[in-house]
């Protein structure tokens, strides 16, 4: 899907509708808006239900102050415009206020996206603009006062966030990423104390350039390929449906019966993968006309190292990332299942998924087939895409009861030596 080529009234209802069902807003709650390039404003309507809303439910404001549509526009309209006045560079404006990003403005605190470097890449600058009652010229004046000054993450006093980019699509993959990170944050302060990475750090892995690959012209895609394309996907939009991946973060992929691999592309939006998005590497070389996952160095290094490695996954769930985030080791040892599925887990700094890959690689094995990376990601290998899949949900799945168990105040008992020793024989674990 080419966001790009949308009318604006599509951009916001299939936004709005990610909003919604996603639990980020409310059925009338938050707002949308994009400016055209002569200046017409496009805006998610007052009091329609946000979770069956329909392109000729956006109204326009014209440049001139008219109203145009079947609706009255949201009442923080004022808002929108204000910040258009003041950042005429800006295309797009969201408003919302999830849970977790509501729970940090009634503390009047901000998430701490240093903990996880792609938030803080995402939302760069973030500051906070005064209560003011919602619809007032006052709120706007607030809202607006910050903007001007350059910042493009605006948090509200006991009311949620505002962010403006040069896109729809852009804001939103910054408010699903600090949306992310507050959830991050709630649950790493039940498990320990979040570390974050330092400014320095944090544009040194991120703005290291990977020297492109070599392309190759394919012609053809055997069977083989076509059937694990499709797959892929299917299993790529669940990861992203059940929170597991965000928009532009999250890798598949899978080794063909030749020894070259598929994977997912750079900076694509997850939950619209098609099949043909799929990138094909093959002897160092990338599909022409495609940019694969930053991740494919890594991904290359275990396959190279590791024959019975058919599936490789890299993902982000907020639960286990909790552990990863405040460097707390995770233990497997919860229920049989995870510890079948998931063994023993180990914890990695993140200079090895950007710098030191074959160490990383070396250390991961079919017998130790999940790490977790500090301030990164999650790692699950498989001998298919389902085993790989099923891992990544079990540790998520196991994250979250462990930190359920922690609000209840007792100690967690796990299963003893003696047990796993008995599911390594039973379950012919190596």
């Amino acid at each position: 899907m080419d966001f790009r080529m949308m009318h604006p009234a599509d951009q916001i209802v299939t936004i709005m509708n990610r909003l919604y069902y996603y639990g980020m807003t409310t059925t009338t709650g938050g707002n949308l808006s994009v400016r055209d390039g002569d200046g017409t404003v496009w805006i998610s309507p007052s009091g329609v239900d946000k979770g069956s809303l329909r392109r000729e439910d956006i109204v326009r404001i014209t440049p001139e102050g008219e109203i145009v549509g079947h609706h009255k526009p949201s009442v923080e309209y004022p808002f929108h415009l204000a910040i258009y006045r003041h950042r005429p560079d800006l295309r797009a404006v969201l408003h919302a206020h999830p849970p977790a990003l509501v729970a940090f403005s009634i503390v009047r605190k901000i998430p701490d996206t240093t903990i996880y470097p792609d938030a803080h890449r995402l939302c760069g600058k973030i500051e906070y603009a005064t209560y003011a009652c919602p619809g007032s010229s006052r709120l706007g004046e607030n809202i607006a006062a910050r903007f001007a000054a350059g910042v493009n993450t605006v948090m509200l006093e006991n009311h949620g966030v505002v962010i403006g980019s040069d896109s729809l699509f852009s804001a939103f993959m910054s408010f699903e990423a600090l949306d992310y990170c507050a959830r991050l944050e709630t649950n790493a302060r039940t498990v320990g104390t979040p570390v974050g990475i330092s400014e320095k750090d944090i544009a040194f892995y991120y703005n290291k350039v990977t020297a492109p690959l070599d392309e190759f012209i394919q012609t053809e895609y055997s069977s083989e390929e076509r059937s694990l394309r499709r797959d892929m996907c299917a299993l790529i939009v669940r990861a992203y449906e059940n929170r597991l991946f965000t928009s532009d973060q999250g890798t598949f992929s899978c080794r063909l019966d030749d020894g070259s691999f598929v994977i997912t592309p750079h900076a694509k939006d997850r939950k619209y993968l098609e099949p043909e998005d799929l990138v094909h590497v093959k002897a160092g070389m990338a599909e022409a006309g495609k940019i694969p996952s930053r991740a494919h160095k890594l991904h290359e290094q275990i396959y190279r190292l590791h024959p019975d490695v058919k599936t490789i996954i890299n993902a982000h769930p907020p639960h286990i990332m909790a552990f990863a985030v405040t460097h707390t080791d995770f233990d497997a040892r919860l229920i049989p299942e995870s510890y079948i599925a998931l063994r023993e887990i180990l914890r990695c700094p993140i200079e090895e998924t950007h710098l030191y890959q074959e160490r990383l690689a070396q250390k991961l094995s079919l017998s130790t087939p999940v790490a977790m990376v500090e301030n990164d990601c999650v790692i699950a290998l498989g001998t298919s895409l389902l085993n790989a899949f099923d891992r990544l949900e079990v540790i998520e799945y196991s994250a979250k009861s462990v930190i359920e168990a922690s609000r209840l105040g007792e100690k967690i008992v796990p299963i003893s030596d003696a047990e796993v020793s008995e599911l390594k024989a039973a379950f012919s674990l190596q």
